[in-house]
């Protein structure tokens, strides 16, 4: 499943860079994850780093967006599919 940043999130900016899918963004009041892009890392590493360098522990796994590790495996070999594309247009 996605992640979640809650309302608890002091916008200390380390989540963001950490993210190897560029899915965290600051939103209107707090930093937000796009669960369209968001692996838990899957892919990457094994374990979400937004949730390892999180200071206050405000990221849990959002219960909106249920995934299996194999459908977050799926998404980010599609994410990186999408980010090869256009490599292959020049």
């Amino acid at each position: 499943m996605a992640l979640k940043i809650t309302e608890e999130c002091i916008n200390c900016d380390v989540c963001e860079p950490q993210c190897p899918n560029e899915a965290i963004s600051m939103g209107t009041e707090h930093y937000v994850i796009d669960p369209g892009r968001c692996t838990e890392c899957v892919g990457h590493f094994g374990e979400p780093q937004c949730v390892v360098i999180c200071p206050v522990a405000c990221i849990p796994k959002d219960p909106a967006h249920p995934e299996d590790h194999e459908s977050l495996l799926q998404k980010f070999e599609r994410l990186q599919a999408q980010q090869a594309q256009p490599a292959l247009v020049k």
